[in-house]
């Protein structure tokens, strides 16, 4: 990854992000295509996770679900 400066991508953090950072950022055009994932705690130091966008569609529809919900 880029430094912040340099990096042309706008990722966004949803509204209900916690203050000490536990959330997801995303990013869209991160390449063509794709969508982008990192862990907004650890920013420019977080691994990217791309996702074509029907596997974002389903990863989002899984975790809506509760399918993915570890405190289970």
């Amino acid at each position: 990854m880029t430094s912040a400066e340099n990096d042309p991508i706008s990722w966004r953090k949803g509204s209900r992000c916690a203050a000490n950072g536990t959330c997801v950022e995303i990013a869209g055009a991160y390449a063509p295509g794709t969508i982008a994932a990192r862990d907004a705690k650890h920013g420019e130091a977080s691994p990217v996770l791309l996702f074509s966008p029907g596997e974002w569609r389903t990863f989002t529809d899984r975790i809506k679900s509760g399918e993915l919900d570890l405190s289970r």
